[in-house]
């Protein structure tokens, strides 16, 4: 099993640590309800360095990922991200990603950890022109410290006007001393922030100053846990979970990240599966009744016939209700419409309703 270079900090400070996508990864410091509140009302850091990072360059690196991802990423200038999907050629998803801009010639692709080696793979069966590609997984740290409090926790580390920065842009600068680090107004949580990447070596440096820092807003290291109850309350997908290469992006409400206006992957396929409509949609729901749906459970109509599954759920932190993403059949899929979550082979009652759950 893979470590981060802060995992004997994890240890120290007492996170509970579990397996996860191949990295020894803390999933909670001192409980998860605890943790979330520390985001959604101050500043948290994660450390999500279990993620890859791929660098694509040269001539060639805009066309190769044009031809692998679904977004447009032509529309990206110096600085710009993008949110994308790497379709297969089956009508599911290979991975999602993010599509950094450094330049014309120049991009850095960001995936999720289970997936490191499978999209490496897959991008680079599409490398027929020749970009030049770099797999800098494994040298490279990120830290995801978000929360409302985020940039005014950070900004004594660095010259970057923090506050100003627009969601889904980066810069390059010096942060806690240390030149050419990426600081990237993104996250998972939808509670605002930053992500920040730089060299292993820098790791404890960087940790260690933005606590120091961050004192004055009570900041705390947060785990894996409560960063799925954080993305969960704002619909967003899970790779493994709500998304995978047997779902679509059109069944998973990724249609606003498939352009076809350019060839990718299995465009033809997944157009007219736009244009047809579809059979089954990814949907969030909340429990009317008491009980908590979890991966897996079945969903079911009032008369008990099964109509879909459960994909992610728990007890919303926030709302102080239990919550979950499922596909259900198409005529289910309208906001109020009632369902059953069959939890122990008793169906709970639930509605659909629209994401985000926290709104």
């Amino acid at each position: 099993m893979k470590s981060t270079a802060l995992s004997d900090i994890h240890i120290a400070l007492g996170a509970k640590m579990v397996p996860f996508a191949g990295y020894n990864m803390p999933v909670t410091y001192e409980g998860i309800n605890a943790e979330h509140a520390i985001v959604r009302t101050g500043v948290g850091v994660f450390d999500v360095s279990h993620m890859g990072e791929f660098i694509l360059k040269g001539d060639n690196a805009l066309d190769l990922i044009q031809r692998v991802t679904s977004n447009d990423a032509s529309k990206l200038h110096d600085g710009k991200i993008q949110y994308s999907c790497l379709p297969n050629k089956d009508g599911g998803i290979v991975d999602d990603l993010l599509v950094y801009r450094m330049n014309e010639k120049s991009y850095m692709l960001v995936v999720n950890a289970s997936n490191i080696e499978k999209d490496w793979n897959w991008i680079q069966s599409f490398n027929t022109e020749g970009a030049e590609m770099h797999n800098i997984s494994d040298q490279t740290s990120l830290l995801a410290i978000q929360g409302p409090k985020a940039a005014e926790a950070l900004q004594a580390l660095t010259d970057v006007d923090l506050a100003s920065m627009e969601y889904y842009t980066f810069v390059k600068g010096t942060f806690a001393g240390v030149d050419n680090v990426l600081i990237s107004a993104t996250g998972y949580t939808g509670a605002g922030g930053f992500e920040i990447y730089f060299e292993n070596q820098y790791a404890t440096k960087i940790w260690e100053a933005i606590f120091e820092a961050g004192k004055p807003f009570n900041i705390k290291p947060i785990g894996l846990g409560a960063r799925d109850t954080l993305r969960l309350e704002m619909g967003f997908c899970l790779y493994g979970n709500d998304i995978d290469d047997t779902t679509s992006p059109i069944e998973a409400g990724l249609g606003w990240i498939t352009k076809f206006t350019k060839p990718f992957t299995n465009a033809d396929a997944l157009q007219a599966q736009k244009v047809a409509g579809v059979t089954k949609k990814l949907v969030g729901f909340e429990m009317i009744d008491r009980g908590i749906p979890r991966h897996d459970y079945e969903i079911a109509d009032a008369e008990g016939n099964v109509i879909g599954k459960v994909t992610s759920g728990t007890q919303s932190p926030s709302l102080q209700k239990a919550i979950g993403m499922g596909y259900v059949a198409k005529d289910f899929t309208k906001e109020g419409t009632e369902i059953f979550i069959v939890i122990r082979n008793t169906p709970i009652k639930a509605k659909i309703v629209k994401f985000p759950f926290l709104k």
